[in-house]
């Protein structure tokens, strides 16, 4: 089977969705797999070794300022003259089907030039009646209409009754320690803003990671450091916490390896305040609409979680591909759910929707 895998680039969850499918792939010999990812500045994409020989086109992005999505900016800035070009000249021939992760040139590509395409995306869960906040008729037109697919398979937390299988997260329970410092990744966050904020907590330790740092350096109470996988992946398995976005993927893991969370959801990223009342309803987070200290120093104080069990790999998902009945989710789904474990806390309250 040949697979053509579209990612959007814009974020790094997509990106870690992506790797660890392309580990799984890369232990089959029945499949071949070519990587396309969008959205992101070529030279800004890191730790890229595992996609071998991947493609980067520009596709569309969102452009966020202070922790705000920009609409204005995000429209002004789109090429669309450079993404029909890029549309049309992909050729999607030697392609059985395609997978789309939320990156549109693939899906238009293969919408237009009848390729089977399944998205697997966290985005395509949001096609369901599943927990929602803040979300508006151009959210909805634009989950339709961004990365068209003909599956929709979404990625989530819990299924809710609907076509959605759970998060894919390589990292056990067993690897983590609970440390002394507290994990900082907000990217869409001012820098500034946030040494403001930590600045408040001269008896806490911070480890910070931004797209803005480019050298390692130290503060009286925070690490800085440049954007780095390895590096993070071990500083989230030491961290006694984490504060964030609102995004999944790493929500995904502080899930599976017991660490307590803060997010602050991007504004006007009806996604990120969606992932929060779903966290919420878990009882798996404290949130903020700003970088409020108070809220900061409640959190701190507050207890690690119990871990979630999601499956570590995907190769039921694949196997399920290979079989080629694509109309018949309901059993890849059961599949997977069967081997995910909640805390009784959790399957009760998902099951009951308080």
């Amino acid at each position: 089977m040949k697979i053509l895998y579209g990612v959007q680039g814009t974020g790094n969850g997509h990106i870690a969705r992506a790797r660890i499918m392309a580990k799984a792939f890369a232990k089959r010999e029945d499949i071949e797999v070519d990587f396309i990812f969008s959205g992101r500045d070529p030279a800004k994409y890191f730790d890229m070794e595992v996609f071998g020989n991947y493609r980067t086109v520009s596709g569309l992005t969102f452009i966020t300022e202070n922790g705000e999505v920009n609409r204005w900016k995000t429209l002004k800035q789109a090429n669309i003259r450079e993404f029909i070009r890029d549309v049309k000249q992909l050729n999607v021939a030697k392609y059985d089907v395609l997978l789309n992760d939320f990156e549109p040139v693939t899906a238009w590509a293969s919408k237009w030039k009848d390729l089977s395409s399944i998205s697997i995306s966290h985005q395509a869960a949001f096609k369901h009646n599943v927990p929602k906040q803040g979300e508006a008729w151009t959210d909805r037109l634009l989950m339709r209409m961004f990365a068209p697919c003909d599956i929709n398979l979404g990625v989530h937390w819990y299924h809710f009754g609907f076509p959605i299988i759970p998060p894919f997260i390589e990292e056990s329970f067993d690897k983590a320690t609970l440390g002394e410092h507290v994990l900082v990744y907000l990217p869409f966050e001012n820098i500034d803003a946030i040494k403001l904020l930590l600045k408040k907590f001269p008896n806490e330790k911070f480890l910070c990671y931004h797209p803005d740092i480019e050298q390692a350096y130290n503060t009286e109470n925070t690490q800085w450091r440049p954007l780095s996988k390895s590096t993070f992946q071990q500083a989230l398995f030491e961290c006694a916490g984490v504060i964030a976005n609102g995004g999944f993927e790493l929500s995904s893991e502080c899930l599976q390896l017991g660490k307590k969370i803060l997010v602050k959801p991007l504004k006007n990223q009806y996604e990120q305040s969606s992932n929060r009342i779903t966290l919420e309803r878990m009882d798996r987070c404290y949130s903020m609409d700003s970088l409020d200290a108070d809220v900061v120093a409640s959190w701190l104080k507050s207890p690690s979680p119990e871990p979630i069990n999601y499956p570590n790999s995907p190769d039921v998902l694949i196997d399920w591909l290979l079989e080629g009945d694509y109309i018949d989710t309901k059993s890849l789904c059961e599949q997977l759910w069967k081997i995910t474990r909640f805390p009784e806390s959790v399957r009760l309250s998902l099951a009951s929707g308080t």
